[in-house]
């Protein structure tokens, strides 16, 4: 029994339906809204009353976290969630704590990438959703300060840029202007800061941040040398800070590698003429993922996963993080036209939504893997049925497989999807919550998920929690389109921004 590395041929789901690019009909569910709304309260309850205005609440010892630099990040993260929620209560609140946030002061290393996705989309978000759709939710005199705060933000953090080739550090210290002294950087934290900075030069007329992030990202557009590119549009996985030029070719689309493929295609909806060749690199990337990494676990052909390549071998490895790729070939298939990604997209949602299916929880686990001559004893039987075993049987709140779900619920229309989001939200309900949050769990497949973990992650109000929302709640400009109608598009945080308009 081998594990079969095939091109998948693009095939309809069964029974999915299919709409026209027309206005999505409204079928939102007030009484599902309205819990997810309460899951949002209790979560920024506690961690209101526990933990801010620090990174995360500690939702089992009712303490607090620091893992992002002390700037509140649960805080910044949940506001365009309690936007679009329209909870000017706890707008309000964020806006009051973000107006004071000192971003030149941290006592640990910044990461570039988590203060970018984190910090300055969900300030940017925000700034978006309240001058736009979402405006009149609280005063307006208040609004500006959000794109001050991002604009002091971006120019504390431009030196990273200031490198021989710029591509940047990616952990930089805020008092020295030093850095790790790490020689490269990775393909995701490069490739994930250009959807933000460009934002924010298209809203304060400075091209600065945009050009800084662009000229990165050259390097990702143009890769050299050719033998790290091992499949066109498929990258390796680091970068030499010097030479811009790659130092390796090992491909996926797991963490590491996941947003920048993710982002390709988004900076094509933020600004078709502007970003044309992004799409391009992202629909050959699709194609040659499709073509060479496509992987049907052998016990179950149905299912299809997303293998890993380095060095002329694949591995038989992923996870919950690599789950946004469903999600991804949706959007790209939706916005360009191409049947193709979107019924691949859609195997993909399929497969990642066994991997909830199956276990005893009902949610997924941190990574897991489908390599047959892997297959521990204890999990035979789960390998059997299910095409899959778990390597990593954690859950820390991740959003990437609901992400994927609700991207097929917008692009097909077909109820099934919204029951998985539901499905996952009511699990993550019942297992996750605690007394004054969410926690994570040790093992999904585990009676009770084994023990929970005393952390509640940010991006819960920044994901997790956003997406069940959206499945659920009335039509809105925000929400993702059909075909190339969309006026806005999320980061990698799942922060909304609105797309650039000449006007």
């Amino acid at each position: 029994m081998r594990t079969h590395l095939l091109a998948l041929p693009a095939l309809v789901a069964a029974g999915v339906p299919y709409y026209s690019n027309s206005q999505f009909v409204d079928r939102s569910d007030g009484s599902r809204a309205d819990a997810i709304k309460e899951a949002f309260s209790h979560a920024w309850d506690g961690y209101y009353e526990y933990a801010f205005p620090h990174d995360e609440l500690h939702p089992i010892s009712k303490g607090y976290g620091d893992s992002r630099n002390s700037w509140g990040a649960s805080a910044v993260d949940a506001l365009s969630t309690a936007i679009i929620m329209r909870n000017a209560t706890i707008v309000n609140q964020i806006i009051d704590h973000i107006a004071k946030v000192d971003y030149s002061t941290t006592n640990s290393d910044v990461s570039l990438f988590e203060t970018t996705i984190r910090y300055l989309a969900g300030m940017l978000s925000g700034y978006d959703l309240l001058k736009g759709p979402a405006s009149g939710l609280v005063d307006e005199s208040r609004v500006g300060v959000l794109l001050e705060q991002s604009k002091n933000l971006a120019d504390i953090l431009k030196f990273a840029f200031d490198t021989p080739s710029g591509v940047p550090h990616n952990v930089i210290d805020l008092t020295t202007h030093g850095n790790d002294g790490n020689e490269v950087n990775g393909l995701a934290v490069t490739g994930t800061l250009v959807l933000e900075w460009t934002r924010l030069s298209d809203l304060t007329g400075d091209d600065e941040y945009a050009r800084l992030s662009q000229r990165a990202q050259e390097y990702l557009l143009h890769p050299s040398p050719p033998e790290y590119q091992p499949f066109p549009g498929l990258l390796g996985h680091t970068i030499n800070i010097t030479t811009g030029e790659f130092a390796d070719g090992s491909v996926s689309w797991g963490g590491g590698h996941d947003s920048y493929y993710e982002y390709l295609i988004k900076m094509y909806v933020y600004d078709p003429e502007r970003f044309s060749l992004y799409r391009d690199r992202w629909v050959t990337a699709a194609e040659s993922t499709m073509k060479y990494l496509a992987s049907h676990p052998s016990p179950r052909q149905d299912l299809v996963f997303v293998a890993n390549y380095n060095e002329h071998q694949y591995s038989f490895v992923s996870g919950h993080l690599t789950c946004f790729d469903g999600g991804s070939f949706l959007l790209g298939g939706t916005v360009l036209g191409r049947q193709d990604f979107t019924d691949f997209g859609l195997q993909l949602v399929a497969s990642c939504h066994e991997t909830y299916n199956a276990t005893v929880t009902g949610i997924g686990p941190e990574s897991f893997s489908w390599d047959p001559s892997k297959v521990p004893a204890a999990q035979r039987d789960l390998y059997e049925q299910s095409g899959f075993f778990i390597t990593g049987g954690s859950y820390i709140l991740r959003p990437e497989v609901i992400e994927s779900f609700y991207y097929a619920w917008r692009v097909t229309g077909n109820e099934e999807y919204r029951e998985w989001v539901w499905n996952a939200f009511t699990s993550i309900n019942k297992y996750c919550r605690t007394g004054s949050g969410f926690a994570g769990i040790s093992d999904v497949n585990a009676a009770n998920g084994g023990n929970q973990l005393d952390n509640q992650e940010s991006f819960i109000f920044a994901e997790v929690l956003k997406y069940v929302y959206l499945t659920f709640a009335p039509e809105d400009e925000w929400q993702v389109q059909r075909g190339s109608g969309n006026t806005w598009v999320f980061n990698t945080e799942a922060h909304p921004l609105k797309v650039y308009t000449n006007q």
